[in-house]
């Protein structure tokens, strides 16, 4: 009998420790976007990253597929999403609550930055047998102008303001998410298709390799102002030969994606996912193309117009990226 006591006491504490561990686990959600969209990509690249360290960190994490950065920040600020990934203009008015989407009590004072991710340049794709080789030639025209709630929507908008003109000026505005757009493209549904995304992408793929399709420059007095008046937004060049039928450069402008959190996460929280993903950087980067020109520092201080959380400042003050 007194040999069992020692395995009874070892398996007692085993079990205790698994209660102890159970209590501490932490479910975190990460806000993404649609399924053929970097955002996803993002989010559920972070949770592959976290949920190989959870018996370390205790932190379990899911990537739902969402809406895009309005909805991801609205989530946030419900407390209905952990974390969650935006355009870096969205993060600007969300926190400075300067745009209606965020006035009064919609404004989110208390978003934070945690890192921003990959240049996400405002794309148009246009069949080739529309007619339209320039932004100007949209009016008139059958378009997606993405779905409420995302970025890709509320930019399109911001451009409209710039220009002048309204929803009515096309002949149809479609509200379709990115994974439906480019088969409405492809079945002559639509004539152009806008998405403010990373690339390369697997939805524009899909849209210039089911049909002739073109991507449209995005130039011209009205989108200079427009950089030169918003620090967010920057000139931006898709390079040729990255989808069929598109040798050439297309110019355009564009913005960054962001990864957001809310004051109201706790700093360790916010401390091991970052810790996880730049501490195992070089798998981070290989898991989109998007991400294979990123780099730390640059992501810690370009794109980021709310203050950093705590829990990610901590961590690049140990690396010595800020001070």
């Amino acid at each position: 009998m007194s040999k069992l006591k020692p395995i009874l006491l070892t398996t007692a504490f085993a079990l205790g420790a698994t209660a102890a561990a159970a209590q501490e686990e932490r479910f975190i959600t990460i806000g993404t976007g649609g399924q053929t969209g970097v955002y996803y990509v993002v989010g559920q690249s972070i949770c592959s990253l976290v949920n190989r360290k959870t018996s370390e960190t205790g932190i379990k994490c899911t990537a739902p597929s969402t809406g895009g950065s309005i909805a991801n920040i609205n989530a946030i600020q419900a407390g209905d999403m952990t974390m969650g990934v935006a355009q870096s203009d969205w993060q600007y008015h969300a926190y400075e609550g300067d745009v209606p989407e965020f006035e009064g009590d919609k404004h989110f004072e208390d978003l934070r930055a945690v890192f921003s991710v990959h240049p996400e340049p405002f794309t148009v794709v246009a069949r080739a047998d529309a007619g339209i080789s320039s932004f100007e030639d949209l009016k008139g025209k059958r378009v997606n102008v993405g779905n409420p709630g995302s970025g890709q929507r509320g930019t399109m908008e911001v451009v409209l303001d710039a220009l002048g003109w309204t929803m009515d000026d096309f002949s149809l505005a479609s509200e379709l998410k990115p994974a439906e757009q480019s088969a409405a493209l492809g079945d002559n549904k639509v004539d152009a298709i806008i998405y403010t995304v990373g690339h390369p992408n697997g939805s524009i793929q899909e849209a210039t390799s089911t049909v002739d399709a073109r991507l449209v420059p995005v130039t011209g007095e009205a989108i200079d102002k427009l950089v030169d008046d918003n620090p967010y937004y920057a000139k931006a060049t898709i390079p040729g030969g990255m989808y069929s039928g598109n040798d050439e450069d297309v110019e355009t402008f564009g913005v960054k994606a962001t990864f957001v959190t809310s004051a109201d996460v706790d700093e360790d929280t916010v401390y091991q996912v970052v810790k996880t993903v730049f501490d195992n950087f070089d798998r981070f980067k290989g898991l989109h193309p998007a991400f294979a020109n990123l780099d730390p520092q640059s992501m810690v201080t370009e794109g980021n117009s709310a203050p950093l959380h705590p829990g990610a400042a901590k961590y690049y003050k140990e690396q010595g990226w800020i001070e």
